[in-house]
């Protein structure tokens, strides 16, 4: 009995011992997220709650005169909507390119580096090279008045919309693959020869065996194609200019003009706004997957 009690008071020793370590090794992250995350975080609930001239306490004034306003609004229309059609659209096209990349093992390394390609490439040339598409006068229009169709001003209507989408797929695609290539090559070939023997279609592998196991993957993979998906205002920005189209007019364009002029409150406003939002999202995702992967069992 002594020597269980000792054994068990020497375990309980050593995690406390390794526990110090992990909290001795994430201190410098954490305290990096404290100064560059946490404490803008809070200086801008601070200041969305104060005049423009930030003398007065206004409570949440802000709030709801951003929340009134028509930009804001459509602002956070179109995010919505690309988030909505981008995510779902990436994660269901890099899972099932994966999937078919993953059983060609002799060219899966050159079918790797051809969709990463797009991530190497500067915002600039990315920039450049969609102008020279999409331009009113460049390649696609061309073409089109080659046919004898008219040509289509990409960037100044509704077409900007689906030139965002296909800007982002195209970026992000390469990355997403990888993240999935990780998790299928963590997924034992035991298995797959286990329901082989018992008659198993190639849709009923995926669908009891591929998926269940990828479920906890797909939590960090929707969050990080969230992520992205907000850098692709240096693409809409850098080729429409501050005031696009309004099918691509995104949150980060009101945010910058009401940067430029100095309506620093009203900004804050919308930024605390936007952050509930965005946890939003992220529990909603998280809730998601975490049901499926209990009804999976794993």
């Amino acid at each position: 009995m002594r020597v269980v009690k000792q054994y068990k008071k020497e375990i309980s020793k050593r995690k406390r011992k390794e526990e110090r370590r992990a909290y001795l090794f994430l201190m410098p992250s954490l305290l990096g997220v404290g100064v560059f995350v946490l404490l803008p975080f809070l200086d801008a609930i601070y200041r969305s709650m104060k005049d423009t001239m930030g003398k007065n306490f206004v409570g949440i004034k802000n709030y709801s005169t951003v929340i009134q306003n028509e930009a804001f609004l459509l602002a956070g229309k179109n995010t919505g909507r690309f988030l909505l059609v981008c995510i779902p659209l990436l994660l269901v096209t890099s899972l099932a390119l994966s999937v078919v990349i993953y059983g060609q093992k002799k060219y899966q390394g050159f079918f790797k580096t051809t969709f990463l390609i797009p991530m190497a490439i500067p915002v600039a040339a990315v920039v450049l090279l969609w102008k020279i598409i999409f331009h009113k006068n460049g390649l696609i229009n061309a073409f089109l008045t080659l046919t004898g169709n008219k040509s289509i001003l990409w960037m100044n209507s509704g077409y900007a919309f689906g030139v965002l989408v296909f800007s982002y797929i195209w970026k992000n695609m390469g990355y997403n693959m990888v993240l999935w290539l990780a998790g299928l090559s963590g997924i034992s070939g035991t298995l797959y020869e286990a329901a082989s023997l018992d008659g198993a279609k190639r849709y009923q592998k995926f669908r009891y065996i591929t998926f269940p196991l990828l479920l906890p993957s797909v939590f960090m993979i929707s969050v990080l194609s969230l992520v992205n998906s907000f850098k692709v205002f240096r693409e809409a920005y850098l080729i429409a200019g501050n005031y696009p189209d309004k099918s691509i007019y995104m949150i980060q364009h009101l945010f910058n003009n009401w940067f430029v002029n100095l309506e620093i409150s009203k900004m804050c406003a919308a930024a605390v706004l936007f952050v509930i939002i965005i946890m939003g999202f992220v529990g909603m995702i998280h809730k998601i997957t975490s049901k499926g992967d209990q009804e999976g069992g794993y």
